[in-house]
């Protein structure tokens, strides 16, 4: 194997923000760890441990772009249109080197490029072969978002590389299929691929589509406007090319006694990880993060303690960044610790971390707002009014002026600081699909 210069690795650091101290009888601590990725080199090109590239090389990533052509998607022309140029948009943005496809989505998965169950090594060649092919995109049929995945799933596992990703636009519900089967397409893929998620138009079921992007760790929006698919596609794409490390955990180790109560991404969108541990040995467990380029997210960790007297200290739990390696071992790319210390400083005891406090409260935040609107649907008007009231109330007061704005379309705010508010008489679909879909992204805390 080369070898490569450090300046090539993605360098990767935890740094965990707590209150440590805990009054007598306290039991309960939380800590918010930051997790950085820099300096992996030139941006696309893709690296994985133990696998590294540097500049030059041939990138180590497949992608496959998935393309809703169902017959809702010739209602108005201008979404088969969008669709295409923001694919090709797309296919512009992939590096050279990288293996990628384009499939055609409708209650059957189809090849539009290259075909034969192959995927394309990127060059000016193939990249204007593509082009030529989405021509023949035409809308019709229904829609069965599993079989489009696990075509893209097939595909991307033919090629011998470390990071596989998908993008999926989609204008329509999930119709010709049952729930279980995109469930179990789902759960199939999880963990072999990232995919990003996309609905245009307001005719589709955003639980849907957010859940595709949750459950393969990517990101979900809405696209109201076909015009405004080409931007989006070449943003996802770019983003994608600058992932460099795949398949690393967030690994979570506890001393006896210590039980974990929850873990949760809570930035840059809250996505909750609990339910996804796998066990890594005695009292230790993985949860899945995706891939990385250079970025930071944060994670919010609570543990239960056992009892302890004054004065003592323990701890509670050491958090690592690893990925695995061919033999079946796991590299530590960073760690970070969290502590708790039993004290009758009252003072100390009863602090909240800034951090803490914050996204305890970003975490509420995308809580009540899908509340808020699931009221507002029952017809309950003085549950989507109070729900959504403590939505602009949490907003105001984090700074998350995005999601306030989205609020403000929905309701008619009378007090921010207070959560007073009215619901809008009229709500565009649009907007409301919109506050939904970004529910969960936070802001960071005010520095």
């Amino acid at each position: 194997m080369a070898n490569f210069s450090k300046s090539n690795v993605p360098q990767f650091s935890v740094d965990v923000y707590q209150n440590e101290y805990l009054p007598e009888g306290g039991r309960e601590v939380n800590a918010i760890a930051t997790v950085t990725s820099t300096g992996g080199g030139t941006v696309g090109s893709a690296v994985s441990a133990p696998h590294l590239y540097s500049a030059g090389q041939t990138p180590d990533a497949a992608v496959a772009i998935m393309v809703d052509c169902s017959g809702s998607m010739d209602y108005p022309p201008t979404k088969m249109r969008g669709a295409r140029d923001a694919t090709s948009a797309a296919i512009d943005a992939v590096r050279d080197g990288v293996h990628f496809a384009v499939i055609g989505g409708t209650h059957v998965a189809k090849e539009v490029y290259p075909g034969d169950g192959r995927l394309a090594v990127a060059d000016a060649r193939t990249r204007g072969e593509a082009k030529q092919a989405l021509r023949k995109l035409s809308a019709g049929g229904g829609t069965a978002i599993g079989t489009w995945l696990r075509l893209a799933d097939r595909l991307l596992a033919s090629a011998d590389v470390s990071i596989r990703h998908g993008i999926l636009l989609t204008d329509g519900r999930n119709e010709h299929e049952s729930p279980g089967d995109l469930k179990a397409a789902l759960d199939s893929c999880a963990g072999r691929f990232t995919c990003d998620a996309r609905g245009v138009g307001t005719d589709w079921e955003v639980k849907e589509v957010t859940g595709i992007a949750s459950a393969l760790l990517g990101t979900a929006d809405i696209v109201a406007d076909p015009s405004g698919l080409s931007a989006d596609f070449t943003q996802m794409m770019e983003a994608a090319m600058g992932k460099e490390v795949a398949d690393v955990s967030l690994r979570l180790w506890t001393p006896v006694g210590v039980e974990i109560k929850f873990v949760k991404q809570v930035a840059p969108t809250v996505e909750e990880l609990t339910d996804r541990r796998t066990e890594a040995g005695p009292r230790a467990g993985d949860y899945p993060t995706g891939s990385w380029g250079d970025e930071s997210r944060d994670y919010h960790i609570c543990v239960e303690v056992p009892n302890a007297e004054l004065g003592q200290e323990m701890l509670a739990a050491r958090v690592s960044l690893i990925v695995p390696q061919p033999d079946g071992s796991a590299q530590t790319l960073s760690q970070g610790l969290v502590r708790a210390v039993w004290t009758d400083d009252m003072a100390a005891s009863t602090s909240i971390n800034p951090q803490v406090a914050h996204y305890t409260g970003q975490a509420e935040l995308a809580q009540v707002i899908q509340q808020g609107l699931d009221a507002r649907k029952s017809g309950d008007v003085d549950g989507a009014t109070a729900k959504l009231g403590r939505a602009v109330q949490l907003a105001s007061a984090s700074g998350n002026t995005d999601t306030a704005k989205l609020l403000s379309k929905v309701v008619d705010v009378v007090d921010a600081v207070a959560g007073t508010v009215r619901l809008k008489a009229r709500v565009a679909e649009a907007d409301e699909m919109t506050l939904e879909t970004r529910s969960t992204k936070t802001v960071r805390v005010k520095k």
